[in-house]
Protein backbone atom coordinates (compact mmCIF):
# COMPACT_ATOMS: atom_id res chain seq x y z
CA UNK A 1 0.00 0.00 0.00
CA UNK A 2 1.42 3.47 -0.98
CA UNK A 3 2.66 5.85 1.40
CA UNK A 4 -0.92 8.60 1.70
CA UNK A 5 -0.59 11.35 -0.84
CA UNK A 6 0.03 15.16 0.49
CA UNK A 7 -1.02 17.71 -1.91
CA UNK A 8 1.39 21.06 -1.89
CA UNK A 9 -0.46 23.72 -3.31
CA UNK A 10 1.25 26.84 -4.91
CA UNK A 11 0.43 29.50 -7.31
CA UNK A 12 3.76 29.66 -9.20
CA UNK A 13 7.28 28.74 -8.68
CA UNK A 14 7.95 32.77 -7.75
CA UNK A 15 11.23 32.89 -5.70
CA UNK A 16 9.28 34.05 -2.59
CA UNK A 17 9.97 32.73 1.33
CA UNK A 18 6.32 30.79 1.42
CA UNK A 19 7.36 28.97 -1.97
CA UNK A 20 10.89 28.29 -1.28
CA UNK A 21 9.78 26.80 2.63
CA UNK A 22 6.72 24.62 0.69
CA UNK A 23 9.47 23.35 -1.63
CA UNK A 24 11.93 22.79 1.18
CA UNK A 25 9.65 20.65 3.44
CA UNK A 26 7.90 18.96 -0.29
CA UNK A 27 11.53 17.92 -1.75
CA UNK A 28 12.29 16.21 1.83
CA UNK A 29 9.38 14.51 3.04
CA UNK A 30 10.22 11.10 3.94
CA UNK A 31 8.85 9.13 0.70
CA UNK A 32 8.15 5.66 3.12
CA UNK A 33 6.00 8.22 4.99
CA UNK A 34 4.55 10.37 2.29
CA UNK A 35 3.70 10.53 -1.00
CA UNK A 36 4.10 14.08 -1.81
CA UNK A 37 2.41 15.91 -5.55
CA UNK A 38 2.67 19.37 -6.50
CA UNK A 39 -0.62 21.41 -7.77
CA UNK A 40 0.51 25.03 -9.35
CA UNK A 41 -1.78 27.29 -10.51
CA UNK A 42 1.10 28.26 -13.08
CA UNK A 43 4.34 25.91 -13.88
CA UNK A 44 6.49 29.39 -14.37
CA UNK A 45 9.03 31.18 -11.83
CA UNK A 46 13.10 30.71 -11.06
CA UNK A 47 12.23 28.05 -8.49
CA UNK A 48 11.22 25.45 -10.88
CA UNK A 49 14.30 23.78 -11.30
CA UNK A 50 14.55 23.22 -7.45
CA UNK A 51 11.59 20.70 -7.65
CA UNK A 52 12.50 16.99 -7.28
CA UNK A 53 12.19 14.46 -10.27
CA UNK A 54 10.21 12.59 -8.18
CA UNK A 55 7.32 14.83 -7.81
CA UNK A 56 4.23 14.61 -9.83
CA UNK A 57 3.44 18.10 -11.10
CA UNK A 58 0.05 18.86 -11.63
CA UNK A 59 -0.51 22.68 -13.88
CA UNK A 60 -3.56 23.93 -13.54
CA UNK A 61 -2.29 26.09 -16.59
CA UNK A 62 -4.19 29.14 -15.09
CA UNK A 63 -2.05 31.61 -13.15
CA UNK A 64 -5.47 33.20 -11.32
CA UNK A 65 -7.18 31.98 -8.56
CA UNK A 66 -10.50 32.45 -9.66
CA UNK A 67 -9.77 30.45 -13.09
CA UNK A 68 -7.31 28.21 -11.09
CA UNK A 69 -9.84 26.63 -8.02
CA UNK A 70 -12.65 25.23 -9.94
CA UNK A 71 -9.21 23.03 -11.71
CA UNK A 72 -8.00 22.57 -7.82
CA UNK A 73 -10.65 21.04 -6.76
CA UNK A 74 -11.25 18.62 -9.78
CA UNK A 75 -8.56 17.63 -9.29
CA UNK A 76 -8.40 16.98 -6.00
CA UNK A 77 -11.78 15.66 -6.02
CA UNK A 78 -9.89 12.72 -8.98
CA UNK A 79 -6.66 12.64 -6.75
CA UNK A 80 -8.17 11.97 -3.09
CA UNK A 81 -4.75 13.23 -0.97
CA UNK A 82 -5.18 12.43 2.24
CA UNK A 83 -3.78 15.95 2.87
CA UNK A 84 -4.10 19.29 1.06
CA UNK A 85 -0.87 21.43 2.03
CA UNK A 86 -1.26 25.07 1.25
CA UNK A 87 0.92 28.45 2.11
CA UNK A 88 -0.33 31.57 1.65
CA UNK A 89 -3.31 33.67 2.70
CA UNK A 90 -5.21 33.89 -0.20
CA UNK A 91 -4.87 30.03 -1.55
CA UNK A 92 -5.39 29.42 1.86
CA UNK A 93 -8.97 30.35 2.34
CA UNK A 94 -9.82 29.79 -0.84
CA UNK A 95 -9.34 25.90 -0.03
CA UNK A 96 -11.15 26.53 3.56
CA UNK A 97 -13.88 28.10 1.54
CA UNK A 98 -14.09 25.52 -0.94
CA UNK A 99 -13.64 22.83 1.76
CA UNK A 100 -17.86 21.51 1.81
CA UNK A 101 -17.26 20.10 -1.27
CA UNK A 102 -14.11 18.25 -1.16
CA UNK A 103 -14.05 15.12 -0.19
CA UNK A 104 -14.90 14.58 3.31
CA UNK A 105 -11.65 12.31 4.70
CA UNK A 106 -9.58 15.20 3.01
CA UNK A 107 -7.61 17.34 5.51
CA UNK A 108 -6.43 20.99 5.07
CA UNK A 109 -3.39 22.16 6.43
CA UNK A 110 -2.51 25.84 5.93
CA UNK A 111 0.78 27.69 6.80
CA UNK A 112 0.47 31.34 7.39
CA UNK A 113 3.35 32.94 5.82
CA UNK A 114 3.03 36.72 7.35
CA UNK A 115 1.96 38.02 10.75
CA UNK A 116 -1.65 39.14 10.40
CA UNK A 117 -1.67 41.77 12.58
CA UNK A 118 0.69 43.68 10.38
CA UNK A 119 -0.25 42.44 6.88
CA UNK A 120 -4.02 42.22 7.18
CA UNK A 121 -4.27 46.12 7.66
CA UNK A 122 -2.40 46.23 4.15
CA UNK A 123 -4.88 44.20 2.18
CA UNK A 124 -6.77 46.39 -0.54
CA UNK A 125 -10.11 45.46 1.76
CA UNK A 126 -8.64 44.66 5.78
CA UNK A 127 -12.21 44.73 6.87
CA UNK A 128 -12.52 41.96 4.73
CA UNK A 129 -9.85 40.14 4.66
CA UNK A 130 -9.62 39.93 8.23
CA UNK A 131 -13.58 38.79 8.52
CA UNK A 132 -12.69 35.61 5.73
CA UNK A 133 -9.72 34.96 8.25
CA UNK A 134 -12.19 34.54 11.47
CA UNK A 135 -14.45 32.50 9.38
CA UNK A 136 -12.55 30.04 7.38
CA UNK A 137 -9.28 29.70 9.14
CA UNK A 138 -11.20 27.66 12.41
CA UNK A 139 -12.13 24.85 9.14
CA UNK A 140 -8.25 23.92 8.97
CA UNK A 141 -7.23 20.99 10.47
CA UNK A 142 -3.51 22.65 11.77
CA UNK A 143 -3.02 26.60 11.11
CA UNK A 144 1.09 26.74 11.07
CA UNK A 145 2.91 29.77 12.76
CA UNK A 146 6.34 30.81 11.95
CA UNK A 147 6.08 32.65 15.36
CA UNK A 148 4.50 33.35 18.99
CA UNK A 149 2.91 36.36 17.76
CA UNK A 150 1.29 34.28 14.75
CA UNK A 151 -0.10 31.55 17.60
CA UNK A 152 -1.37 34.05 19.48
CA UNK A 153 -3.42 36.22 16.96
CA UNK A 154 -4.63 33.17 15.34
CA UNK A 155 -6.64 31.94 18.90
CA UNK A 156 -7.01 35.21 20.19
CA UNK A 157 -8.32 36.92 17.11
CA UNK A 158 -9.67 34.50 14.31
CA UNK A 159 -10.84 31.82 16.88
CA UNK A 160 -8.87 29.01 15.93
CA UNK A 161 -8.89 26.41 18.68
CA UNK A 162 -5.46 26.41 20.29
CA UNK A 163 -4.92 22.35 19.88
CA UNK A 164 -5.04 22.88 16.09
CA UNK A 165 -2.15 25.97 16.36
CA UNK A 166 1.00 24.60 15.84
CA UNK A 167 4.93 26.18 15.20
CA UNK A 168 6.76 25.43 12.51
CA UNK A 169 9.66 27.82 11.88
CA UNK A 170 11.23 28.12 8.68
CA UNK A 171 12.82 25.62 7.43
CA UNK A 172 16.70 25.62 6.41
CA UNK A 173 18.62 23.18 4.52
CA UNK A 174 21.93 24.04 6.18
CA UNK A 175 23.94 21.67 4.54
CA UNK A 176 23.00 22.54 1.07
CA UNK A 177 22.95 26.06 1.30
CA UNK A 178 26.74 26.36 2.86
CA UNK A 179 28.13 24.34 -0.13
CA UNK A 180 25.84 26.63 -2.70
CA UNK A 181 27.55 29.52 -0.78
CA UNK A 182 31.13 28.89 -1.84
CA UNK A 183 32.81 30.17 -3.70
CA UNK A 184 31.86 33.37 -2.49
CA UNK A 185 31.14 36.75 -3.97
CA UNK A 186 32.13 40.31 -2.48
CA UNK A 187 31.15 43.25 -4.17
CA UNK A 188 35.00 44.54 -4.69
CA UNK A 189 35.96 47.53 -2.42
CA UNK A 190 37.22 48.64 1.07
CA UNK A 191 34.29 49.56 3.22
CA UNK A 192 31.59 47.56 4.05
CA UNK A 193 29.14 45.25 2.28
CA UNK A 194 25.73 44.75 2.54
CA UNK A 195 23.05 42.69 1.40
CA UNK A 196 19.35 42.60 1.16
CA UNK A 197 17.26 40.46 -0.99
CA UNK A 198 13.12 39.81 -1.41
CA UNK A 199 10.57 41.14 -3.62
CA UNK A 200 10.58 44.83 -4.36
CA UNK A 201 8.14 45.84 -2.67
CA UNK A 202 6.40 48.36 -0.55
CA UNK A 203 6.35 45.35 2.39
CA UNK A 204 10.46 44.91 1.90
CA UNK A 205 11.03 48.38 2.90
CA UNK A 206 13.85 48.88 0.57
CA UNK A 207 12.51 52.37 -0.30
CA UNK A 208 13.77 53.67 3.32
CA UNK A 209 16.65 51.83 3.19
CA UNK A 210 17.74 53.90 0.42
CA UNK A 211 17.52 56.67 2.56
CA UNK A 212 19.44 54.71 5.28
CA UNK A 213 22.16 54.08 3.08
CA UNK A 214 22.25 57.58 1.74
CA UNK A 215 23.01 58.68 5.88
CA UNK A 216 26.26 56.48 5.47
CA UNK A 217 29.95 57.87 4.08
CA UNK A 218 32.53 56.19 2.51
CA UNK A 219 32.87 53.17 0.63
CA UNK A 220 30.20 50.85 2.04
CA UNK A 221 28.19 49.41 -0.78
CA UNK A 222 24.78 47.61 -0.22
CA UNK A 223 23.41 44.88 -2.96
CA UNK A 224 19.72 44.48 -3.72
CA UNK A 225 18.94 41.39 -4.67
CA UNK A 226 15.05 40.53 -6.23
CA UNK A 227 12.56 41.71 -8.87
CA UNK A 228 9.08 43.20 -8.40
CA UNK A 229 6.59 46.08 -9.19
CA UNK A 230 8.88 48.90 -7.50
CA UNK A 231 11.92 48.39 -9.08
CA UNK A 232 11.79 51.50 -11.41
CA UNK A 233 11.00 53.63 -8.57
CA UNK A 234 13.68 52.31 -6.27
CA UNK A 235 16.37 53.19 -8.99
CA UNK A 236 15.22 55.96 -9.34
CA UNK A 237 15.19 56.94 -5.31
CA UNK A 238 18.96 55.67 -5.57
CA UNK A 239 19.81 57.60 -8.28
CA UNK A 240 18.21 60.89 -6.83
CA UNK A 241 20.19 60.29 -3.44
CA UNK A 242 23.36 60.00 -5.70
CA UNK A 243 23.30 56.37 -4.73
CA UNK A 244 24.16 54.94 -8.19
CA UNK A 245 27.93 53.77 -7.42
CA UNK A 246 27.21 53.06 -4.10
CA UNK A 247 23.82 50.66 -4.45
CA UNK A 248 23.43 47.65 -7.16
CA UNK A 249 20.38 46.25 -7.90
CA UNK A 250 21.16 42.44 -8.97
CA UNK A 251 17.88 41.14 -10.02
CA UNK A 252 16.76 37.82 -8.71
CA UNK A 253 19.91 35.81 -7.74
CA UNK A 254 19.75 31.87 -7.22
CA UNK A 255 21.32 30.89 -5.45
CA UNK A 256 21.77 34.02 -3.18
CA UNK A 257 24.47 32.15 -0.75
CA UNK A 258 26.95 33.15 -2.44
CA UNK A 259 26.19 36.96 -1.85
CA UNK A 260 25.66 36.32 1.52
CA UNK A 261 28.59 34.47 2.95
CA UNK A 262 30.41 37.52 1.05
CA UNK A 263 28.63 40.32 2.84
CA UNK A 264 29.47 41.57 6.00
CA UNK A 265 25.63 42.41 7.00
CA UNK A 266 22.17 40.97 5.72
CA UNK A 267 19.91 43.97 6.11
CA UNK A 268 15.67 43.39 6.73
CA UNK A 269 13.79 46.65 6.54
CA UNK A 270 10.94 45.68 6.42
CA UNK A 271 7.15 47.00 6.96
CA UNK A 272 5.98 43.40 7.64
CA UNK A 273 6.86 40.50 7.54
CA UNK A 274 6.10 36.13 8.86
CA UNK A 275 10.03 35.52 9.72
CA UNK A 276 12.42 36.25 6.89
CA UNK A 277 13.62 33.82 5.06
CA UNK A 278 16.91 35.83 4.44
CA UNK A 279 17.81 36.16 8.29
CA UNK A 280 17.75 32.76 8.66
CA UNK A 281 19.91 31.80 5.18
CA UNK A 282 22.00 34.94 6.18
CA UNK A 283 23.06 33.30 9.66
CA UNK A 284 23.55 29.84 7.92
CA UNK A 285 26.13 31.31 6.10
CA UNK A 286 28.15 33.10 8.83
CA UNK A 287 26.59 36.38 8.30
CA UNK A 288 24.93 39.09 10.76
CA UNK A 289 21.62 40.43 10.27
CA UNK A 290 20.25 43.72 11.17
CA UNK A 291 16.51 43.74 11.08
CA UNK A 292 13.73 46.20 11.76
CA UNK A 293 11.52 45.10 14.38
CA UNK A 294 8.48 44.91 12.17
CA UNK A 295 9.97 42.10 10.58
CA UNK A 296 7.77 39.35 12.16
CA UNK A 297 9.60 36.62 14.09
CA UNK A 298 12.56 38.41 14.17
CA UNK A 299 12.83 38.90 17.71
CA UNK A 300 12.36 35.25 18.88
CA UNK A 301 15.28 34.81 16.46
CA UNK A 302 17.20 37.35 18.08
CA UNK A 303 16.50 35.41 21.80
CA UNK A 304 18.68 32.67 19.87
CA UNK A 305 21.26 34.34 17.65
CA UNK A 306 23.66 36.75 18.71
CA UNK A 307 24.94 37.47 15.37
CA UNK A 308 20.95 39.42 14.95
CA UNK A 309 20.80 43.07 15.60
CA UNK A 310 16.87 44.84 15.93
CA UNK A 311 17.11 48.43 15.24
CA UNK A 312 13.88 50.95 14.43
CA UNK A 313 14.72 52.08 10.76
CA UNK A 314 16.00 55.50 10.86
CA UNK A 315 19.09 56.58 12.91
CA UNK A 316 19.34 53.43 15.00
CA UNK A 317 19.29 51.33 11.94
CA UNK A 318 21.77 53.40 10.35
CA UNK A 319 23.71 53.64 13.92
CA UNK A 320 23.80 49.71 13.74
CA UNK A 321 25.07 49.62 10.17
CA UNK A 322 28.37 51.99 10.72
CA UNK A 323 29.30 49.98 13.23
CA UNK A 324 29.49 46.90 10.79
CA UNK A 325 33.35 46.10 10.50
CA UNK A 326 34.38 44.59 7.16
CA UNK A 327 35.37 41.45 7.27
CA UNK A 328 39.30 40.18 6.96
CA UNK A 329 38.77 36.37 6.87
CA UNK A 330 38.16 34.73 3.01
CA UNK A 331 36.75 31.65 3.56
CA UNK A 332 33.23 30.79 4.67
CA UNK A 333 32.56 31.71 8.73
CA UNK A 334 30.73 28.92 11.04
CA UNK A 335 27.07 29.05 10.30
CA UNK A 336 24.72 31.35 12.76
CA UNK A 337 21.59 29.40 12.83
CA UNK A 338 19.98 28.31 15.84
CA UNK A 339 19.48 24.75 15.37
CA UNK A 340 15.15 25.06 15.62
CA UNK A 341 14.96 26.80 11.97
CA UNK A 342 17.42 24.00 10.17
CA UNK A 343 15.98 21.26 8.42
CA UNK A 344 16.95 18.20 10.54
CA UNK A 345 14.98 19.64 13.14
CA UNK A 346 11.98 21.06 11.33
CA UNK A 347 10.95 18.43 8.75
CA UNK A 348 10.88 15.93 11.91
CA UNK A 349 8.21 18.02 13.46
CA UNK A 350 6.34 18.64 9.89
CA UNK A 351 5.84 15.23 9.11
CA UNK A 352 4.73 14.58 12.98
CA UNK A 353 2.23 17.37 12.24
CA UNK A 354 0.99 15.22 9.02
CA UNK A 355 0.34 11.87 10.74
CA UNK A 356 -1.66 13.08 13.48
CA UNK A 357 -3.61 15.01 11.49
CA UNK A 358 -4.68 12.31 9.10
CA UNK A 359 -5.04 9.95 12.12
CA UNK A 360 -7.59 11.81 13.23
Amino acid sequence: MSPPAVLFVLPNFAGGGAERVALTLLNNLDRSRFTPELAVFEAAGPLRATLRSDVPLHDLKRPRLRRALPALLRLIRLRRPAIVFATQGYVNLALLAARPVLPRDTRIVVRESNTPSQSLPNRALPWATRLAYRLLYPRADRVLCQHRQTEQEMAAHFGVVPERIKPLPNPVDITALRTAAEPMSREPGKGPRFVAAGRLTRQKGFDRLLDMMAELAGEAHLTICGTGPEQAALQARAADLGLLERVRFAGFKQPLAPLLAGADACLVPSRWEGLPNVALEALACGTAVIASPDSGGIAELAELAEAVTIAETGPPFVKAMKAVIPREASGLAPSQLPARYQLSETLPHFMAILDHVRRN
